[in-house]
């Protein structure tokens, strides 16, 4: 079963403009099945193919007089050397959409890419399923609380229970365990960790002992809505911090988890500096961090878990309409004032909170006025995503914002 993806529209719009488009993200994601959809009948090669890599690295010059365009080469990473003749093919034959490619390493590819064909490749990032592709909302803009956002997406909205939210949070995005509901979470993200540290880090990275590796992704997984905070993390694994910091641009790169920058301007002098992280599925850190049940966690987890899936959920939302970097940010300043999410469009920030709970309060959005108080800065209106099932108007222009309107 295809469940239809947000991000294929942008595919479509990037291949129109560029000679060549590539698809990354996680392990997992669905890359190949999205781009076999989206280029029907066209000639599909796999660099997962032993033999068919060998040719790719050895014979690159002829690579594709054997397999000539469009066409579709997955996982990309393995033959950087491609980059070259496809900027070659580009240059010469001046077509748009020749080459569709997919790879889950953005480490060394964006290196390459950057290289070699700026200016002639798309990138798109796709993650794990969204809430509205899971409910199969087709409206796919991306989230902002303002009253023309709101007017649309009521009119294509799908009810999702209190209790199904954390089912769906505990399962997490991967769109295997979402189209079969048979299929064992445990021993399913068992195998992925497996595959990731196996395949994706030893690539990426010469990591000496996976099992710290393993440790280093759990404490990360337990660190998700918090500040960053490296010091702490190397000394709660026993690695040394340059250590931590490379595994953590591992962990980025591979998307997963994201670093949301505080925002700050010139007059903005009393506000941190220092980036939060956050895990983008939260199956796996559901997993890493051992909550067995949809249960245990809707009773026992903290508020991070609701958070990382409404910061995932809004990042997917922008990365599904072709924009690679999400205009969100956080504030927090050295008086502790704080605000989990602002989104900065066309010079206005919209401010959001996130609740888990059901019964939203005007004291959720009392931090927004920090914001009034900032020189220079145009505050739009804002709003708590939470678990209160309408949208109504808390304070002025402010909301409470159910989760099924992300």
């Amino acid at each position: 079963m295809y469940i239809q993806r947000h991000i294929e529209n942008a595919i479509v719009k990037a291949s129109k403009m560029f000679g060549a488009v590539m698809v990354t993200g996680p392990r997992q994601v669905g890359k190949t099945t999205l781009l076999k959809n989206v280029t029907g009948n066209m000639t599909y090669v796999t660099l997962d193919d032993p033999i068919l890599l060998q040719s790719a690295i050895s014979e690159s010059g002829t690579f594709f007089k054997d397999f000539p365009p469009p066409v579709f080469v997955d996982e990309i990473q393995y033959a950087p050397n491609l980059f070259p003749y496809i900027k070659m093919y580009i240059d010469k034959e001046k077509s748009k959409g020749q080459f569709f490619l997919s790879g889950s390493q953005q480490f060394q590819m964006m290196k390459n890419v950057s290289e070699s064909l700026a200016g002639r490749i798309g990138i798109l990032n796709l993650l794990g399923l969204s809430l509205r592709e899971i409910n199969g909302v087709e409206f796919n803009k991306p989230f902002l609380p303002s009253d023309e956002y709101f007017n649309e997406r009521r009119n294509d909205l799908k009810e999702t229970p209190y209790k199904d939210i954390w089912h769906i949070i505990h399962r997490g995005s991967m769109p295997e365990l979402i189209a079969n509901p048979d299929f064992d979470w445990q021993t399913y993200y068992a195998a992925y960790v497996k595959t990731y540290i196996e395949r994706d880090v030893r690539e990426l990275t010469q990591v000496g002992d996976e099992v710290k590796f393993l440790r280093f992704m759990t404490v990360i997984a337990a660190s998700s809505g918090q500040l960053l905070n490296l010091a702490s993390v190397s000394r709660d694994v026993g690695i040394s911090p340059p250590t931590a910091e490379r595994w953590l641009s591992i962990l980025k790169a591979s998307s997963i988890v994201y670093l949301l920058e505080p925002y700050h301007n010139n007059l903005t002098k009393r506000a941190i500096k220092t980036p939060k992280v956050y895990f983008l599925d939260t199956g796996l850190m559901a997993y890493l961090t051992r909550w067995p049940t949809p249960e245990t966690l809707q009773t026992g987890a903290p508020g991070a878990f609701f958070e990382s899936f409404v910061v995932a959920e809004i990042i997917k939302s922008y990365y599904n309409a072709g924009i690679l970097e999400p205009p969100v940010y956080f504030y927090r300043d050295k008086e502790q004032n704080e605000i989990d999410l602002l989104i900065y469009e066309n010079g206005t920030l919209y401010p959001i909170e996130i609740k888990k709970h059901a019964d939203p309060e005007k004291s959720d959005i009392a931090a927004f006025a920090v914001l009034d108080k900032i020189p220079g800065i145009h505050r739009g209106p804002g709003g708590v995503v939470c678990m209160y099932d309408h949208l109504i108007t808390l304070k002025g222009e402010d909301r409470a914002i159910p989760v099924n309107y992300l």
